[in-house]
């Protein structure tokens, strides 16, 4: 996936992520900055995993499927996931041994 793409995708998880979120949960990570780090996994498997860990800890997440029209020849594909706005400290145990992107 080109940079672009991969821009777009983070784009779309981040959006996502903020209109599943509580307003006061927004309000805070606005006032905080907007904090946002862009980390990588090694597969779909290891990103799904994570979806599952940010729910078991029940942490504001959204998981993007591109829909393949433009880049993954027609096959549906999860590509990013979004984990917050919530508690740094929560996230930061989820996702503190990922490298950034």
């Amino acid at each position: 996936m080109g940079v672009g793409k991969a821009a777009a995708q983070a784009a779309h998880a981040s959006v996502q992520a903020v209109l599943k979120s509580p307003k006061q949960k927004v309000d805070e990570w606005e006032k905080s900055g907007m904090k946002k780090s862009i980390l990588k996994v090694n597969s779909e498997k290891e990103l799904l995993l994570y979806q599952k860990k940010a729910k078991k800890a029940k942490l504001v997440n959204a998981l993007i499927t591109d829909a393949g029209k433009t880049f993954f020849k027609g096959k549906p594909t999860k590509t990013c996931l979004a984990i917050g706005p919530d508690s740094e400290g929560e996230i930061d145990k989820l996702t503190g041994k990922l490298k950034l992107l």
